[in-house]
C-alpha cells in the first residue's frame, strides 16, 4: 500500500474543500480584526527590521472603535453579526461623521510613506526586485481570490466531485482517527481496500455528477451571455462560438464573390450583345439604300 505521502496534496485539500463551505467576506474581514490588536490612530503592527505596515482605513478603525460597544451589548450575537451591524452604521454615516476618522488615515499615511522611503533606501536592488515579485504574487492570488467570489456569487455551478470525493464525504463523519489528516488516512485505505463492484457505485455517482456539471454549466454561460458577461465564459465555449460564426462569415463571404461574378458576368454578356448589334443595324441600312437606289433606276428606265 503506498503511502499517504504519495497521495498529491491537491487530492486531499480539495477533498475537504469541496466537502465544506466557504468562509465569506465577513469572515475574512472578522479574522483580519482579530488579528489585529491596535487602537484607533495607529498603524498595523511592524516586525523589526520589516517593512512598514499601511495604516488602517476609515471604515477599519470605526470597526475597531465600535466593536467593543457592539459586544457589550449584545453578548450573544455570533461576531460575523457584530461586523454587520458596524458596516450597517457606517453605511448610514454622513461625511461629517466619517471625517474624524479619514483624516486619521490620511495622517498616518503621510507617517506611513516616510517610514516606507526610509526602508526602501536601505535595501539592495536584488532584496527590491525580491519584494517586487513577493508583491506580484500577492495581488495575483487577491485577483484570484476576488474572481472566485465574483463567480460564487453568480452562481457559477460547482466542479464535478471525483469518486473518492463522494465517498469521502459521506464517511468522512464516521472515519477513524482524531485530527483530519489522520481521517483522511483511514478513508484513503478504506477506500483503496473497497471491491471493484463497491467503488463502481460511486464511480457512477460522479458520472452523474459530470452530467450534472455540464447541464448546469451550459445554462449558466447562456446566461452570462445575456448579462453581457463574456468574460466569464470557458475558453471550450467562446472556440465552440467561434467556429459557426467563423463558417458563417465565410459563407457570406462566398456568397457576396459569386454575386459579383454573376454581375459581372451579365455586364460582359450585355456589352458584347451590343457590339454584335451595332453591324447588324449597319448591314441592314446598307441593304435599304442599295434597293431605293435598284427602284429609283427602275422607275427611270420605265420613264
Amino acid at each position: 500500500m503506498a503511502p499517504l505521502g504519495s497521495v498529491p496534496a491537491a487530492v486531499s485539500l480539495l477533498a475537504v474543500a469541496r466537502s465544506f463551505s466557504a468562509f465569506s467576506c465577513s469572515n475574512s474581514l472578522l479574522r483580519c480584526l482579530t488579528a489585529v490588536k491596535t487602537g484607533p490612530g495607529k498603524c498595523l503592527t511592524t516586525q523589526p527590521g520589516g517593512p512598514p505596515k499601511r495604516p488602517l482605513n476609515g471604515y477599519l478603525r470605526f470597526v475597531m472603535e465600535q466593536k467593543p460597544a457592539v459586544v457589550k451589548q449584545n453578548p450573544e450575537i455570533k461576531p460575523v453579526d457584530v461586523i454587520r451591524r458596524i458596516a450597517q452604521q457606517w453605511r448610514v454615516m454622513s461625511p461629517e461623521q466619517k471625517k474624524p476618522f479619514q483624516d486619521a488615515m490620511l495622517q498616518d499615511m503621510q507617517k506611513f510613506k516616510l517610514d516606507l522611503q526610509k526602508y526602501r533606501s536601505q535595501l539592495t536592488p536584488a532584496q527590491l526586485q525580491q519584494q517586487a515579485a513577493e508583491k506580484k504574487q500577492r495581488m495575483s492570488k487577491r485577483k484570484a481570490i476576488r474572481k472566485k467570489r465574483e463567480l460564487t456569487s453568480l452562481g457559477k455551478p460547482k466542479r464535478p466531485r471525483s469518486a473518492f470525493n463522494i465517498f469521502m464525504s459521506e464517511h468522512f463523519e464516521e472515519a477513524r482517527g482524531s485530527t483530519t489528516q489522520a481521517r483522511m488516512k483511514s478513508l484513503l485505505d478504506d477506500w483503496r481496500n473497497l471491491l471493484s463492484h463497491q467503488k463502481q457505485v460511486y464511480i457512477q455517482l460522479a458520472e452523474d455528477d459530470k452530467v450534472r456539471y455540464k447541464n448546469e454549466m451550459k445554462s449558466w454561460e447562456d446566461h452570462m451571455l445575456e448579462i453581457g458577461r463574456e468574460d466569464l465564459l470557458r475558453e471550450q465555449t467562446l472556440s465552440s462560438q467561434r467556429r459557426p460564426a467563423a463558417r458563417t462569415a465565410a459563407a457570406k463571404k462566398k456568397t457576396k464573390t459569386t454575386k459579383a461574378k454573376a454581375a459581372k458576368k451579365t455586364t460582359k454578356a450585355k456589352a458584347a450583345k451590343k457590339t454584335s448589334a451595332a453591324p447588324k443595324s449597319k448591314a441592314v441600312g446598307g441593304e435599304a439604300n442599295s434597293s431605293a437606289k435598284t427602284v429609283r433606276k427602275g422607275s427611270a428606265k420605265k420613264a
